[in-house]
């Protein structure tokens, strides 16, 4: 919701940047910040606002990039990656994640926001990458189909503040918590099958289609 930052550039987002969201979603989002700060500084309701990166784990709903990529995989699907496959997210463990949160309700000051960031940045070709060679299945599943419209290169969160007031860092790297959340998704079928099928699996079947007839 803060906007689009260069693939090069050195900056990262911090709690008091203006907010730039480029779509509808991200645009909810940030009106959904500024409505929150108004009824604090109206009403004197008592807040605090987290905003983190991207999130992965195990439960993941499987629309998201990891979860899709791990279970499409394990059943020799397409992988459909958009063609901007080089745009980079920062990443983090939903048990960082939560605990972050905590935290924040527990010792955060009231009215105010704060970033939740690890600082490790990944392109969606890395992480495609590193699902395709944890579960041995080869580079031929990667399908690169036509950007989604307001697709934003690179988001990344200053979180000094968190670290540095309330004293939350990241206990999950990278490289475990995936290599676990990808075994989880492989170990789980009977999960993820189940939220795959039924009313699910009819939205999943034509958004694909869909993005696989748009091929670049």
């Amino acid at each position: 919701m803060f906007g689009d930052l260069g693939l090069d550039e050195p900056r990262v987002w911090a709690e008091q940047e203006p907010k730039k969201p480029r779509t509808p979603y991200s645009s909810s989002k940030a009106a959904s910040d500024h409505i929150v700060m108004a009824y604090y500084h109206t009403f004197g309701l008592p807040v605090t606002i987290s905003n983190c990166c991207n999130n992965y784990g195990p439960y993941q709903f499987p629309e998201k990039l990891i979860p899709l990529f791990s279970t499409n995989a394990v059943e020799d699907k397409p992988l459909p990656l958009f063609k901007s496959s080089k745009n980079r997210r920062e990443w983090i463990h939903t048990d960082d994640h939560s605990a972050a949160v905590d935290l924040i309700l527990e010792k955060g000051r009231l009215g105010e926001a704060y970033n939740i960031g690890t600082g490790v940045e990944k392109s969606v070709e890395e992480v495609t990458d590193a699902i395709l060679v944890a579960l041995d299945k080869p580079q031929t599943l990667k399908t690169y189909v036509a950007d989604r419209p307001g697709h934003d290169r690179r988001y990344a969160l200053d979180s000094t503040k968190l670290r540095t007031e309330l004293g939350w860092s990241p206990r999950v790297s990278f490289d475990d918590g995936i290599a676990e959340t990808i075994r989880w998704y492989r170990d789980n079928p009977a999960w993820w099958q189940r939220v795959k099928s039924g009313e699910y699996q009819k939205y999943y079947d034509q958004y694909y289609r869909e993005m696989l007839g748009a091929k670049v």
